[in-house]
């Protein structure tokens, strides 16, 4: 799909629409890992704000964070 054509309709096809959208906004690029992406500055940006947002959300209620490394095939270290 070009950039400059209209993005799917999110209500027709939400996967296809969101990751359209994460690209042409530049927030995110595919990685040699299947499944994972890359995110970029600005979308590490979004994220760090959500993450500020939901972290003071759950702190408020009692929940504690929990941290799920991710692993990466060793010929990528």
């Amino acid at each position: 799909m070009s950039i400059k054509s209209a993005l799917p309709k999110r209500s027709e096809n939400y996967s296809e629409w969101y990751n359209d959208l994460v690209r042409r906004a530049d927030l995110a690029e595919h990685s040699p890992v299947r499944g994972c992406m890359v995110i970029k500055p600005y979308g590490y940006a979004i994220w760090e704000k959500m993450q500020q947002t939901l972290d003071a959300m759950f702190k408020e209620t009692g929940h504690v964070n929990a941290y799920f490394p991710i692993f990466l095939p060793k010929s990528f270290l």
